[in-house]
Parts: structure tokens; sequence; C-alpha cells
């Protein structure tokens, strides 16, 4: 599948945005699935609407929450503008669900027989334009970033309800994740865990590897039922407990720490 040069001209897109790019805060809030959108060219991968406004195509509520955020802290916020049906920006290109062929059960028709010469063209469209964007952000910075990446979840996975209603993930670098876990039962009722609804061992961690584990910054990947975020209101009222948890957390850490 051959796409026009002018696919976001047309389309009055661009592959990632840079969210209060004068922020004062040490925080670099990051949202990888904030869009559903699928350029009019991919004749939505042969999918009905309704799989457009599902799961499967984006995180529902994740970039709302991400701008809520973002005011509260004065941080800055890079999110994607693309479904992830058409690139996952969480995934390395050699990852098989970068690009998913299915995604909980449902098949992906114009994913199905993606031939290299399609694949290297959404990676240099969609995925290096976002990691340019986040990398060169991160670079231009006056303090070493503390990355917080922004997700929502479905309650109900594969026909299964899940148990987890507020997920705080990491990779090999524990530090804020192991503060916010302690501290957030002073912040909410919600039921928090480590690594659910997913965790390294899916593959979902990509961006905290390589922008904040090999930048030696400070990381954490936050998971949010995407019940919990259907409404403005509610959408605000999980702002303002992450807000004050993550400020509770960074508060414990040792200055020398925050800037290692």
């Amino acid at each position: 599948m051959v796409l026009p040069n002018n696919i976001f001209a047309k389309d009055a897109m661009q592959a990632a945005t840079l969210v209060n790019p004068q922020a004062t805060s040490s925080v670099l809030l990051v949202c990888e699935h904030a869009s559903n959108f699928i350029p009019a060219d991919y004749a939505m991968l042969g999918l009905p609407e309704d799989a457009k406004q599902s799961h499967i195509a984006w995180d529902p509520g994740a970039l709302e929450l991400s701008c809520h955020l973002a005011d509260l802290l004065d941080a800055r916020l890079v999110h994607s503008n693309i479904s992830r049906l058409i690139y996952d920006c969480n995934r390395p290109p050699k990852a098989l669900d970068a690009m998913p062929a299915s995604s909980e059960g449902r098949v992906i028709p114009g994913n199905e027989n993606i031939d290299d010469n399609e694949r290297a063209r959404r990676i240099a469209w969609f995925y290096d334009p976002f990691k340019t964007l986040l990398a060169d952000t991160i670079a231009s910075m006056p303090d070493k970033p503390i990355l917080v990446t922004i997700h929502s979840f479905t309650p109900i996975y594969n026909g299964q309800a899940r148990d987890v209603e507020f997920g705080i993930l990491h990779d090999s670098d524990s530090r804020l994740a192991d503060l916010m876990l302690e501290h957030a039962s002073t912040h909410t009722k919600l039921n928090v865990m480590r690594n659910k609804p997913y965790g390294p061992q899916d593959g979902v961690t990509h961006t905290l590897k390589q922008h904040g584990v090999n930048n030696g910054c400070l990381n954490v990947m936050l998971e949010i039922s995407n019940v919990l975020l259907s409404s403005d209101s509610k959408q605000k009222e999980i702002a303002s407990m992450i807000a004050a948890l993550l400020s509770d957390a960074l508060g414990k850490l040792d200055k020398n720490e925050v800037a290692a």
C-alpha cells in the first residue's frame, strides 16, 4: 500500500505533538495511545467504525487525562496523533504488535499482510517523528526529566474482568513506582497494583526503557481503567489524584537521586 507524501497535509495531521513546551516542571508526560486517527488512505484497515471507537484502536480518556495533568503540574506532554492499529508508538519497530494483525481476538484485515516496504513506511511516517520529538524534548529540558507515561485499559479483557483499577508499572528502574505504590493508599481508594494489568514481560515498557532507563531518568507508566475516565469530571478527578500522588512520591526522593 503506497500512501501520498502529503498524507498529513491532506488530513490536517502531524504524527506527534508537544503540548505546553514552555512548562517549568521536570515531569515529562507521554501519551503513546492518545489517538484513534486512521488516515483515510488506509480505509479503516478494513474495520467497522465501532472498532475505531474501541480500546483496540487507542486508550480512551488517556489524552484528556494527560492534558489535565499537564495543566496541574505545568508539565510538557508529548503525544502521538495516530491509532496504535497503524503504529503502536510504545513498541519498537521489530515488535510484531507494533502493527498488529489482530487485537483482543479481532482480526485487523489491513495489517494481515504488511510487506517490508509498508512496514518501513509506517515506521518512517508515524513512529520516527514521535520518537524524535520525545528525544528532542528530553534533550531540550534544563533538568533531567521525570518520565511519566499515561495509558488507559479496558476493565474486561478477552471476556475476563480485571481486578486492578490503577496500575503503576516499571521496568528495571522501580524507584518512582516503588514510592508511588507505597503512598498510593493515602491518595486513593482504588485498587492499585504493581505491573498490572500488564508488565515488562508483555512488552509494554518500550518508552520507559528507551527514553527513561537508557537516559538515567526516573520513570513510571500509569494505567487507569477507562471506566474511570468516561467524563471530563472523572478525568479531572483522576488527574488531581495522580498529581498529588506523584508530587508526594517525588518529595520523598533525595534531590541527588532525582538528578542522578
